[in-house]
């Protein structure tokens, strides 16, 4: 079913690659399976064409410790911290601080 889901997202994409929404929903379908090469590309492909809250960078962060890449995970959380801070998020950028010193 998420196989299915991803195609449609897929096809969806390649329509209009720059729609954002899209871009999302993909990444999230890759994270539930785990995929986390595609979730980290997805996610950096979008957040090139967002202001992302701090979501997706959190996201991205964990995609990339999952794949053993601390250093851009970290570098990932702290553009989180500042874009959660930017948009009145200081829950969200405690919990990537959090997140940041257990990579530590």
């Amino acid at each position: 079913m998420a196989t299915s889901r991803i195609g449609q997202l897929i096809a969806m994409r390649e329509k209009n690659p720059r729609d954002g929404r899209v871009l999302f929903a993909l990444a999230l379908e890759y994270e539930k399976l785990e995929r986390w090469e595609d979730t980290a590309a997805v996610f950096n492909e979008y957040l090139e064409l967002a202001d992302d809250e701090g979501n997706a960078w959190g996201r991205l962060g964990t995609a990339l410790h999952r794949l053993g890449r601390t250093d851009e995970a970290k570098a990932a959380l702290e553009r989180g911290i500042e874009a959660a801070n930017r948009h009145g998020h200081p829950t969200m950028a405690a919990e990537f601080a959090e997140m940041i010193d257990d990579l530590t």
